[in-house]
């Protein structure tokens, strides 16, 4: 297992505790369109050169672009019926879940994206906003998975619920996308035991706390990569995000100043502030 992080000086490779920096000019969009990323990396880190991990890595995009995936825990799927039915559109989402296709949707760009420490935002025209903590897949150009980060999905519930057909509005916006600490790169799949983890901060004190294992996801990630690849090229990759089986409750939205802590192990910590 190899973890990439990020500064203002490049790439950051983390194995076993010992940290080492490229010097092949390996870059996050060669790795994503490499044949073999895990073996690309895992040479870089052999012939790299002895370094320190950053205090503040930053987002481990390059030029790729981020979808998610929507409605693959029951817990996703009930919320969204319950914050629809009054649009008429809560059927929809109960559909989608029992479905062979699932619900893919583009999520950002890279610019979009917010990096461990800095702000993500919430639309200064939605009233209920809520943070969705997500793993996420790194899938190189062929459609295969190598990695994984963790993934906040900024959603605007209201927005949403008011009518299906605004889910962009709700989902894509600037700084609507967390992503980091790192990208954790191997070959075996992530146990069903692994864990998902949120806490929201607010004034110092934690305001909603919640967790899941990625066992509850309904579908298979190979299955989700498949269809987000049918008939779509990415020529440098993507990243996507497996939905939130985390949901606070309808009472509670996001403020101004709120931190968002998201933790995935053997991936990390994602720590963003509220705009």
């Amino acid at each position: 297992m190899l973890r990439l992080f990020t500064d203002p000086h490049g790439l950051l490779l983390e194995h076993a505790g010992s940290v080492r920096r490229p010097t092949n000019g390996l870059t996050i969009d060669i790795l994503f369109t490499a044949a073999q990323p895990l073996a690309l990396a895992r040479t870089a880190w052999a012939t790299g050169l002895p370094a320190d991990l950053p205090s503040q890595p930053g987002a481990p995009i390059g030029t790729q672009e981020v979808w998610a995936a929507g409605v693959t825990y029951l817990r996703s799927r009930t919320a969204r019926m319950e914050e629809s039915k009054d649009a008429g559109g809560g059927t929809f989402y109960d559909k989608v879940y029992n479905a062979a296709r699932p619900e893919l949707f583009f999520k950002g760009t890279p610019h979009r994206v917010a990096g461990p420490g800095t702000p993500v935002r919430i639309r200064g025209d939605s009233k209920w906003n809520v943070p969705e903590p997500e793993l996420t897949l790194a899938i190189n150009k062929e459609g295969r998975i190598f990695g994984y980060s963790v993934g906040n999905d900024m959603s605007s519930r209201d927005i949403e619920g008011e009518n299906p057909l605004y889910l962009p509005q709700a989902k894509v916006y600037d700084r609507s996308t967390g992503l980091g600490p790192c990208l954790c790169m191997t070959d075996e799949p992530l146990p069903p035991t692994t864990t998902i983890a949120i806490v929201i901060n607010r004034d110092g004190a934690a305001v909603f706390s919640g967790s899941t294992t990625i066992s509850q996801i309904k579908r298979p990630f190979t299955e989700l990569a498949e269809f987000l690849f049918r008939d779509n090229a990415f020529p440098v990759g993507a990243y996507l995000m497996t939905g939130t089986g985390i949901v606070p409750p309808d009472s509670f939205t996001l403020r101004t100043g709120d931190e968002i802590r998201i933790t995935i192990e053997p991936i990390g910590t994602l720590v963003n502030t509220v705009a």
